[in-house]
């Protein structure tokens, strides 16, 4: 496993994204990641899958300072009070007294992003949150919570079509982790003709290629969703082969800007 060393913590750079994963599907899929050596989970208290994860990790034979824990605080759960209880809630859902990473899932109140990052905090400060995050913040929104509280990512949309240079730039700067979620861009990169030449030159899936650039970079890493077994170890199997650099400028040259993720609550992706 690699990872990505952040502010003095290596966290592994490969983790499973839970998002649209649920009941007995999600609860297989945490479960055999964790026996295939994943060790880095991310869920959200929207994914409505807490409790499955939950169940698993309380059975899993892998200690729990082993795994790299994430959650995100839903958009109605912005207000002070609501932070906490609701992080309250999601630690009891997760059958753990702390996550690793508490995020902020979307900027829907990022005028009362002080509040909600000083709760935050103090939870932080009563051990039951290790490190703060944000998600889908644009580079001016980073850059304002950077200065109301010690950010250690920010989780966003992040593919070779969408290649986040601006935010790329602020996590090397302030040293802060760059996840990609939906690093796929939903499956659109299997079937571009590039990633697919440069898969076939070294005997390799599209995926694994996509997955393998993204972790090239600096600070960044990755959480692509996985429900089958064989997903699962086709994603841990980037490891062993390496892009040349002549590689990695063909995929950049793929950035178009193209979102996919867009919910009619996204911020102004432009400012």
């Amino acid at each position: 496993m690699q990872y990505v060393t952040v502010q003095g913590e290596e966290v592994p750079a490969l983790g499973l994204g839970t998002w649209e994963l649920d009941g007995s599907d999600c609860r297989r899929a945490v479960a055999e990641a964790l026996e295939l050596g994943y060790r880095h989970i991310d869920t959200a208290q929207g994914y409505g899958n807490e409790g499955e994860i939950g169940q698993v990790l309380g059975t899993a034979p892998v200690d729990r300072g082993e795994i790299f824990l994430a959650t995100k605080i839903d958009n109605s759960n912005h207000a002070p009070d609501a932070v906490r209880r609701s992080t309250e809630e999601s630690l009891r859902r997760l059958g753990t007294d702390y996550v690793d990473l508490l995020l902020v899932h979307w900027p829907v109140e990022f005028r009362r992003l002080p509040a909600t990052l000083e709760a935050m905090r103090g939870l932080h400060d009563d051990g039951k949150v290790r490190h703060l995050g944000v998600s889908n913040f644009t580079p001016p929104q980073l850059e304002r919570a950077l200065e109301l509280a010690p950010i250690f990512c920010d989780q966003v949309e992040f593919h070779p079509f969408l290649a986040q240079s601006s935010l790329l730039e602020l996590a090397r700067k302030h040293d802060f982790m760059l996840t990609a979620y939906s690093p796929l861009a939903r499956g659109a990169a299997l079937a571009d003709a590039v990633l697919a030449e440069i898969a076939d030159r070294h005997h390799k899936h599209p995926a694994q290629v996509v997955l393998r650039w993204l972790l090239d970079h600096e600070n960044v890493a990755a959480v692509p969703k996985a429900s089958s077994r064989a997903h699962l170890e086709s994603n841990l199997a980037v490891f062993d082969f390496s892009l040349s650099g002549e590689e990695r400028e063909q995929i950049a040259g793929l950035d178009r800007g193209d979102r996919i993720i867009d919910p009619p609550f996204a911020p102004d992706w432009e400012r």
